[in-house]
């Protein structure tokens, strides 16, 4: 016997009546997702977070027996997890994203790839970056904080030790330097290369071998801007994709830089700490890292790493920087792997306190590498 239009009447007010429920639902999700986009905006933290999507989506395939309908309901869950997403954009446009540099440098270009719905704002050096966001006039800092060829930046690595922000997140952005030259130019037509002295080094075989003649600039971005502005066909810029783009150049050659492990990691600096909920799924990635100085006693440097490793965190970095309002004293930074919640981080730091000064629960963070952008 097949469907009658009565059975059609009372399939159609069954939807109506689970559409009602399901948009109840959905107002008290997005209500959620705004706490999740404000804890966000307060702790740097950008608004895609791959890991806790494929959580999400792995617990709902869960819920649904039926093999067909799963897959439909992951669909769903996929299309309202991109819903919210630009739910948070909506909510986080307007953040204010401060860095070291000028628009085009790389320093931009890792702020605009982390918070690709926030408002950069450029500042004259570090202090000024890290100040803006301390007195509260922007949200988050973007700063680098070590290179994988010059080692840490020690003015950055200084300022987090003595200043209250914290990291909330490190992000590495591969190094890519690209041959930049005004539209239509080929690279037969370039005779000049332009760019910051490091990044010349870093392609000094390629110069080479194009027989290039080279002229320093004070970065990479301003010297794709002076290509730009002197309209010569014979002048191009090694800089990065984005900053070709930026300055209406043509990218003539891509990846001329001899080595493709110069990597730079930046930090996410804010003023709030975010500390993870217990029970949380850890990821390979988590990461803490822990400042401090040891008191003038023999052996209590062995006794700060020993506690650390018997609370059952394995170190990836031990680092000391000199103190400078004291010479000749130092203090020790230790990245850690592993989830740190709150109950954990009262008890590192009270079984720390017996051999430590100074002591700094500096940053809780995942340790990524931003994906290199195939556009422009």
């Amino acid at each position: 016997m097949g469907t009658s239009a009565s059975d059609l009447d009372r399939a159609r007010q069954d939807i109506d009546r689970i559409d009602g429920r399901i948009a109840d639902l959905f107002s008290e999700r997005m209500r959620a997702v705004e706490e999740v986009s404000r804890y966000k905006r307060e702790h740097g933290l950008p608004i895609t977070d791959a890991s806790r999507e494929e959580e999400v989506i792995a617990r709902g395939a869960e819920r649904v027996e039926d093999p067909v309908i799963r897959d439909f309901y992951v669909s769903f869950l996929c299309s309202t997890m991109e819903i919210s997403k630009a739910y948070q954009s909506r909510l986080q446009h307007g953040m204010k994203v401060a860095y070291s540099g000028t628009v085009g440098a790389f320093a931009h270009t890792a702020a605009s790839r982390i918070f690709g719905d926030g408002r950069t704002v450029g500042f004259g050096n570090f202090r000024e970056a890290y100040d803006s966001v301390k007195d509260g006039t922007c949200d988050c800092a973007v700063l680098p904080v070590e290179n994988s060829f010059a080692g840490e930046v020690g003015q950055v690595i200084d300022m987090l030790f003595l200043g209250p922000l914290s990291i909330s997140g490190i992000y590495g952005l591969p190094v890519v330097h690209d041959l930049a030259g005004l539209p239509g130019t080929t690279v037969a037509d370039i005779k000049t290369v332009v760019s910051h002295p490091q990044a010349l080094s870093q392609c000094a075989s390629y110069i080479k071998s194009r027989g290039f003649s080279q002229i320093q600039y004070e970065n990479t971005a301003t010297a794709a801007e002076m290509v730009s502005k002197r309209n010569d066909r014979t002048l191009a810029a090694i800089c990065s994709r984005e900053c070709a783009g930026i300055f209406g150049l043509s990218v003539l050659e891509h990846g001329i830089n001899e080595s493709r492990s110069n990597t730079t990691k930046f930090g996410v600096f804010t003023r709030t700490l975010p500390v993870p909920a217990a029970g949380g799924a850890a990821s390979q990635d988590d990461r803490f890292l822990i400042m401090f100085t040891v008191r003038n006693e023999a052996g209590s440097l062995a006794e700060a790493i020993n506690i650390i490793g018997r609370h059952g965190y394995n170190m990836s970095a031990l680092r000391s920087r000199p103190m400078k309002e004291l010479p000749w004293n130092y203090y020790f930074y230790v990245e850690c792997e592993g989830l740190l919640t709150e109950a954990d981080r009262r008890a590192l730091l009270a079984g720390l306190s017996v051999c430590c000064g100074r002591l700094k629960i500096a940053g809780i963070y995942k340790d990524r590498v931003l994906p290199e952008r195939q556009d422009g």
